[in-house]
């Protein structure tokens, strides 16, 4: 299985539960990791264009306009990160899977970072419909 990630997104952004953490914000990495299709990594090739695969700038974009978005839980912002990537090249993505960490969450005590891990997979049942 052919997987296109990218590691180590770094953002500042304003998370939390708590009123100070969506006013203070906080440092977060980010890892997003793209399953790609058996079709697609079929069709690999150097002499192909962007469009024939996924392209790191638009998942990218993607990670930067929803970690702009405050949410009380970061498990929020990783399914949408996940969702939305999945969605804008569904014919060549069968799963996503996006980790947030955040770094030095305050819970009284050293812990360098808190994480969540949200995987998507291809609706094979809605792929199967519609290929009828």
């Amino acid at each position: 299985m052919t997987v296109i990630a990218l590691e180590g997104m770094q953002f500042f952004a304003f998370h939390g539960f708590y009123d100070e953490e969506q006013k203070m914000g906080g440092y977060f990495l980010l890892d997003v990791y793209i399953h790609l299709t058996e079709k697609t990594e079929k069709t690999l090739s150097d002499k192909l264009e962007l469009e024939h695969t996924v392209n790191y700038e638009s998942i990218y974009f993607v990670c930067k306009t929803e970690m702009k978005k405050t949410s009380k839980l970061i498990e929020d912002v990783a399914a949408r990160i996940a969702t939305k990537v999945k969605s804008f090249n569904v014919e060549k993505i069968e799963k996503v899977k996006v980790r947030l960490r955040k770094l030095n969450p305050p819970l009284g005590g050293i812990v360098h970072s808190a994480y969540v891990e949200i995987e998507v997979e291809k609706d094979k049942d809605k792929d199967k419909e519609a290929s009828k």
